[in-house]
């Protein structure tokens, strides 16, 4: 079972999971469900990596307001890490465990209801921010991108709700692949997870690529034992562009250029 968690003082979070919990079972801190069990934590979610100190289960997914400078309306998802420094939680130089297979149907969920969502951008992100040190699947799911979306309680239920569907239905496996280059919002692995056969496990940008040495390597292989698969944005890599090829040659993952 999954363990949705949602931080009480980030307003987008908070009202995804208050929505969700009014038809579930209060349990002490848990809300119990049939599907998937809910928490709302006291501290920010991106440094909840003690979560598994008190509580055992097959994977989290994190609700979340999502921010950014270009003030872009985007509904977003993504898995957890730092390729450098640990500046917005988690652990330096260490990466989650993906979850795949929620994140393709979540978007494709969320792609099948673009008309709900006109102004937003529908889009994952590469990999950022913690936590990293759960030893099990992790997943953020985030409303963006001011204020004024965080306490659109209208938007934060109508999302829950896709989060709802996602779950309580089953969730098919797929080819999983990691991902090496693009932007932060990387449009063709945003289009393989929409309209291509394969899941996506930890996703490495171009501006990351540069922090990438054997060691991180083997840990991000580590960290995705389910890929088979290395995508390439070959046109948006950079100078690194050939440290990777040369680090995927030591390897038996099938490498394919987008």
């Amino acid at each position: 079972m999954e363990l949705l968690v949602a931080y009480r003082d980030d307003p987008a979070g908070y009202n995804m999971a208050k929505f969700l919990s009014e038809k579930m079972t209060k349990d002490g801190e848990i809300y119990r469900g049939e599907y998937y069990d809910l928490l709302i934590i006291p501290t920010p979610a991106i440094s909840a990596d003690w979560l598994e100190e008190k509580y055992d289960y097959d994977g989290f997914v994190f609700l979340s307001k999502h921010a950014a400078e270009s003030g872009v309306l985007a509904l977003t998802c993504h898995s957890t890490g730092n390729f450098s420094d640990a500046k917005f939680g988690g652990n330096p130089k260490q990466v989650a465990i993906p979850h795949p297979f929620i994140q393709k149907k979540y978007l494709q969920v969320l792609w099948k209801n673009k008309s709900n969502f006109s102004d937003f951008q529908i889009t994952i992100e590469a990999t950022h921010h913690g936590p990293t040190a759960l030893k099990k699947p992790a997943i953020f799911i985030e409303i963006g991108t001011t204020e004024k979306q965080w306490t659109d309680v209208s938007l934060c239920n109508s999302i829950a709700s896709l989060v709802h569907q996602v779950m309580i239905e089953k969730i098919p496996s797929s080819p999983v692949a990691i991902c090496f280059g693009g932007t932060h919002y990387p449009d063709k692995f945003t289009d393989e997870i929409l309209d291509g056969k394969y899941s996506l496990g930890t996703v490495v940008p171009k501006h990351a690529l540069e922090n990438i040495d054997k060691n991180l390597f083997l840990h991000i292989l580590e960290q995705n034992k389910i890929a088979k698969t290395a995508l390439l944005d070959w046109g948006g890599m950079g100078p690194n562009k050939q440290k990777i090829v040369e680090l995927l040659k030591d390897t038996d993952l099938e490498v394919i250029r987008l």
